[in-house]
């Protein structure tokens, strides 16, 4: 049997020492977990793929200026 995911609780109106409590995570706190890291994941994974679109963009915009006859030095100038 694998191991459950805990918790740690903490209650400050008692001493220290006796403050912390390990508890097991629910059924719906073990779901909400899984629910949170697949919308995080999809977050990371659409962030990446806008940050590639900009610099597809940018790669593009400097391939237009460079076709229209400026220099390195011209488009670097322009587009910082």
């Amino acid at each position: 049997m694998a191991d459950r995911p805990t918790k740690i609780v903490v209650d400050l109106s008692k001493p220290k020492g006796q403050r912390e409590t390990v508890v097991e995570l629910t059924d719906e706190e073990i779901a909400e977990r899984e629910v949170r890291a697949a919308e995080a994941e999809a977050q990371r994974i659409a962030d990446e793929e806008a940050q590639a679109a900009q610099e597809a963009a940018k790669t593009a915009a400097h391939e237009k200026l460079a076709a229209l006859g400026l220099t390195p030095e011209e488009i670097a100038a322009i587009t910082k």
